[in-house]
């Protein structure tokens, strides 16, 4: 065995079974508290758990923070440089993520033999490592461990773990929101500038693309739309032959499976034809009204999630534009829509970086008719491009410095956040780069609860940032190695 790292499988225990998930990590040797198998477990076990073949005495480079350590097909280095855990993320992608633990062994929970099958006499070592919500096992094979055990019970010694969440896929908040990861589905935003204004008609996304998408475990999309489409008139009442349309885009998505979700996403900068929401433009009362309408339509439907302004930006005053989500809040609420979610967006485009210092802190003060604050979401986006503006094919980060930034932020204030746009070219860069941020995304999806990534819908195949499926029905590379794998 590599000596300081184990494979393991997630356990989830009851008082009377071991539940196991697929889970690979790998921990200091020092954290890990040994006791013995019986050789009629160890056949069994050996079916269900990865173990690692190799000897104390060889030699395996230590890969580094964030980088990929196992996944399908994974033939290299699964040990993680110090301070590090090879978590997994599914069958396709497991990742070094950092680690803070210090374990303390606080009970134990026996298996009996009688359910597992006959094998031949081999010793295992066995430790398992939780976090506040789950618990890890690990077993490992062990030539220096006598085989001659007869017991008919299996011990596993569980440890507390102060972890930090970064590391976890679970966490402390009470949203009861499952992980999402899906697509914004683009087209009723052509032609929106970041002014706000709008000068086109409209595109219908090809309604197939979403039972394509859902089909491969997609189970949210983002469906943008142009202000100006939904009330021609600010502050006016929505246009029912616009509303008609978008509403049968709404239902194809929301049809495609029976977890999916549906972002309702107003894709006006906070701006309508270049003045802002509450700032000297619309009123507060005009941008209310707005979703005060939607939300009348879509009071009974649960999977429908609010979006309620795309990327704002440059506003004269932060206080004020929490104001003008308030206001929104509190009219969605007031028009009977009392159970769904609701994206709360900051500044500067919404940006995932500038979130904790910048709108952040006045959004924290909205609050929710309905009680608590678990149904509101932080809104953000956050590009791998160069200068982040999501133009450019190639990317050069993963982000990940600036989620866990993010992530930190929000462990304080336990409140969670939804990655609504990201994105890449389908490139080398990209490919590896997004996956791992949204490899990221998932294994903290306590906090971050989910993501859409940028961009199918309207959008045609040549568009530098596509994930529209080709005419075949094919996907792209993007969409392949980089979000398929991240998918809840």
């Amino acid at each position: 065995m590599i000596v300081g790292a184990f494979i393991a499988r997630k356990l989830s225990f009851t008082p009377s079974s071991i539940l196991l998930e697929d889970y690979y990590q790998c921990i200091p040797s020092s954290q890990v508290t040994s006791t013995s198998v019986t050789s009629a477990a160890t056949s069994e076990i050996s079916t269900i758990v990865a173990v690692a073949t190799a000897t104390s005495s060889s030699s395996t480079t230590a890969l580094p923070l964030y980088a990929q350590c196992g996944g399908q097909d994974w033939s290299t280095s699964t040990t993680c440089v110090s301070g590090a855990s090879c978590v997994y993320q599914n069958d396709y992608y497991s990742q070094c993520l950092p680690v803070t633990a210090s374990s303390t062994s606080v009970s134990s929970v026996s298996v009996s033999s009688s359910s597992l099958k006959p094998a031949s006499s081999t010793a295992t070592s066995i430790a398992a490592v939780t976090s506040s919500t789950s618990t890890s096992i690990a077993i490992v094979t062990s030539s220096t461990i006598s085989s001659s055990s007869t017991a008919t019970s299996l011990s596993v010694a569980i440890s507390t773990s102060s972890a930090a969440a970064a590391a976890s896929s679970s966490a402390s908040s009470s949203s009861s929101l499952s992980f999402r990861g899906g697509v914004n589905t683009a087209g009723y935003d052509f032609s929106v500038y970041t002014d706000g204004s709008f000068s086109g008609t409209g595109t219908t996304p090809p309604p197939s693309q979403y039972a394509h998408f859902a089909n491969q475990g997609a189970n949210v999309f983002r469906i943008p739309f142009a202000w100006q489409l939904m009330t021609p008139t600010v502050g006016g009442t929505i246009d029912s032959t616009f509303f008609a349309e978008y509403d049968a885009t709404v239902q194809a998505a929301l049809a495609s499976g029976d977890d999916v979700y549906v972002i309702l996403d107003l894709h006006n900068y906070a701006r309508w034809n270049g003045a802002v929401v509450g700032q000297g433009g619309p009123t507060n009362a005009e941008f209310a009204s707005l979703w005060s309408q939607l939300a009348a339509k879509y009071a009974d439907n649960e999977r429908i999630i609010f979006g309620l302004m795309n990327e704002p930006h440059d506003l004269s005053s932060l206080s004020d534009w929490a104001d003008s989500v308030q206001a929104a809040v509190t009219a969605i609420r007031a028009a009977g829509a009392t159970s769904q979610y609701m994206l709360l967006p900051g500044s500067s485009y919404s940006s995932a970086g500038t979130l904790p210092t910048e709108a952040g802190p006045y959004l924290l003060d909205v609050t929710d008719p309905s009680g608590g604050t678990d149904k509101l979401l932080f809104d953000v986006h956050k590009y791998l491009d160069s200068d982040g503006s999501g133009t450019s094919t190639e990317c050069v980060t993963d982000n990940v410095d600036i989620l866990t930034t993010l992530v930190t932020w929000l462990q304080t204030n336990n409140r969670q956040a939804f990655l609504s746009e990201t994105g890449g070219g389908n490139t080398a860069s990209c490919e590896s780069y997004l996956k791992s941020e949204l490899a990221y995304v998932k294994s903290n999806s306590g906090y971050i609860v989910g993501f859409t990534a940028w961009a199918a819908g309207a959008f045609d195949t040549t568009y530098a940032l596509t994930i529209t499926p080709n005419s075949d029905g094919s996907d792209q590379p993007i969409w392949t190695d980089a979000i398929l794998p991240n998918l809840p």
